[in-house]
């Protein structure tokens, strides 16, 4: 008896001391973030919403999930290598900036936690009706809302920039995102860009993307 005693204790020991670990490296990254966020917000801006000049896109209020995988992958090249993806080279040596995965972690955290931003449409002629019919192939894995599914890996698009939604889509299409073979998430992008025959084509299914609610 004494000693399913001390066993019980031991774990409950052990289990303690593990929550308060938890409870210290969830405390640091919450406060290591928004230092770390200083220089991203020099392209991304404050509030995360993107500076379309610096070809920085609004990435606030993104999942954990999705934020923490594309860092990795610029960080360790499988994104933002291609010559023809100006935005991805920018992008990598930033991420090449966070040295660890907590320091990514605690990024990635610090960008959910911003209030989802829309930002204003900057494209101009796209058709959101026959966008409509362009984004039902689109449904299996970004949802009818555009949310996004994290057990497949498909991003939210509901608040993503305009400009950057197609400057991505003729990146998979020409096979600049997505080519890589430890990029599996993007690699079923590629076939779904060629769906759309031409730009007027992804400037419709962004038009219709622009309509989503937030």
């Amino acid at each position: 008896m004494a000693s399913n005693w001390k066993l019980k204790a031991l774990v409950a020991s052990l289990a303690l001391l593990a929550a308060v670990q938890a409870g210290r490296v969830e405390a640091q990254e919450n406060s290591r973030g928004p230092q770390l966020w200083g220089f991203c917000q020099q392209c991304h801006g404050l509030d995360g919403s993107g500076t379309p000049a610096y070809m920085a896109p609004s990435i606030a209020g993104l999942p954990v999930w999705y934020v923490t995988r594309e860092l990795h992958k610029f960080h360790d090249g499988i994104r933002g290598t291609h010559f023809d993806d100006i935005s991805g080279m920018r992008m990598r040596p930033m991420a090449l900036w966070l040295q660890t995965d907590a320091d990514i972690a605690a990024v990635a955290a610090h960008v959910a936690s911003l209030p989802p931003a829309k930002p204003a449409p900057l494209l101009q002629g796209g058709d959101a009706t026959a966008g409509a019919v362009l984004f039902t192939p689109c449904l299996a894995c970004h949802g009818p809302e555009g949310r996004g599914n994290e057990q497949i890996g498909s991003p939210p698009l509901f608040h993503a920039s305009d400009w950057y939604l197609l400057t991505q889509l003729q990146h998979f299409k020409q096979g600049i995102r997505g080519a890589n073979p430890q990029d599996t998430q993007g690699a079923l992008m590629l076939p779904m860009a060629k769906l759309l025959p031409d730009e007027q084509a992804m400037k419709n299914v962004i038009a219709y993307i622009m309509t989503l609610p937030q």
